[in-house]
């Protein structure tokens, strides 16, 4: 450990000095949005700017073109920190994610020139498709998370959040196929692909009654037919089942696969129910990680009074990172009006100065949150005994 400066004052330093590169990121990232799988500008400007630093960079890991890693330091305790950067369609960055990348860079670099000192490994991990597909599913279980002792993101809110827990999720593409016909001359010639959706959607909204306490079912349908005067051959849909645990959504998944069944049985339309990805996890905090988070980002003045008791967000491939590791996900909030999450008017907010002050708290938080994992004895101990037993 440096003896001539406290490694809180080095990391604040350091950050204050690539403080423009981190904000014109985040705005970058906000200004080109990329969907699911396909954000190449968004991973290549954030892994570039990583290998500028002297980071060592590996790009593609996991088979996931988007996906990457940035390692500094030697020390043998790994601390994962996963930067999001995939934006929703139509509406841009209205999740925050041009917030949640900047941030965890904020946080790596900060950490670079103290790493060996503390003896840490900084390891940044490019996660893409959070929004849909989950990437840092696909990156646990092809071994990105292997060697991380505890992981770290925070993610943008209205409000500073911590503890909190999500839905596990599982999201389907629903489609059935029927046969067209003349509505009027031969409807009895037509299979009603979309008599099959109907009749699906009434069996899940029969079901709601009796459905698992916790338990959300939603979605939209994307093709409904082609004209009045033809008998649909062809309905598709997007749905996401949600509970509040992994082993409940396994329960729900099975009765509202069974309502989609209900709904080509009774008409003869056949159906296809194919997964999206991988389903997540409920997320699980870490209290002893997260009271960490807590004494940094209040030190920087932030605070988490206003935050309700059990709050529950919607649901982050983050849950099942935090089924295997010490994990934390908190919000770091920021003025946005009245407007919520995944609306258009909170896009408008993800570059103000609020948001930026989000960027580099956030970042600097997580900074001092892993130093104070790395000195702690205690903490430290118990972050290397649980890799060791994986």
């Amino acid at each position: 450990m440096s003896t001539t400066s406290d490694p809180r004052d080095i990391t604040r330093r350091r950050l204050e000095s690539r403080r423009e590169d981190v904000l014109a990121l985040s705005h970058s990232l906000h200004a080109e949005p990329e969907l699911a799988f396909e954000e190449h500008k968004s991973a290549k400007k954030i892994a570039d700017l990583l290998e500028g630093a002297g980071f060592d960079v590996a790009r593609g890991i996991c088979d996931l073109p988007t996906a990457f890693s940035g390692t500094f330091g030697s020390g043998e305790l790994v601390v994962g920190i996963t930067a999001e950067y995939d934006a929703l369609p139509g509406i841009g960055h209205a999740c925050g994610h041009n917030v949640n990348g900047a941030a965890a860079v904020a946080a790596a670099l900060a950490l670079a020139p103290v790493a060996d000192d503390l003896g840490i490994t900084v390891k940044l991990l490019g996660t893409p498709a959070e929004e849909y597909g989950g990437g840092k599913v696909y990156m646990l279980e092809r071994g990105a998370f292997d060697d991380v002792a505890a992981a770290m993101m925070v993610h943008a809110a209205p409000i500073d959040g911590l503890g909190f827990t999500s839905h596990a999720i599982s999201s389907w593409k629903v489609a059935y196929t029927g046969r067209t016909a003349h509505a009027a001359a031969m409807p009895h010639r037509g299979i009603n692909a979309a008599d099959a959706m109907t009749v699906a959607q009434v069996a899940i909204g029969a079901y709601r009654q009796q459905m698992i306490p916790g338990g959300i079912v939603h979605g939209v349908v994307t093709h409904g037919g082609e004209a009045p005067n033809v008998i649909p051959g062809r309905v598709t849909a997007d749905y996401d089942c949600r509970a509040e645990t992994a082993d409940d959504l396994h329960e729900l998944k099975a009765r509202i696969r069974a309502c989609f069944e209900a709904g080509a049985l009774a008409t003869g339309a056949d159906l296809e129910l194919t997964d999206v990805g991988r389903d997540y996890a409920d997320l699980r905090q870490d209290a002893e990680f997260g009271d960490a988070y807590r004494r940094a980002a209040e030190a920087l003045g932030r605070s988490f009074d206003h935050v309700p008791s059990g709050m529950r967000g919607g649901s982050t491939d983050m849950g099942n990172v935090s089924h295997v590791l010490p994990t934390i996900h908190p919000s770091i909030g920021y003025d946005c009006g009245e407007t919520i999450m995944h609306n258009p008017e909170f896009t408008r907010y993800g570059t103000t100065p609020g948001a930026d002050k989000a960027v580099l708290d956030g970042g600097l938080a997580m900074a001092w949150t892993a130093i104070e994992l790395a000195t702690a004895d205690t903490t430290r101990e118990r972050l290397l005994t649980g890799v060791a037993g994986r």
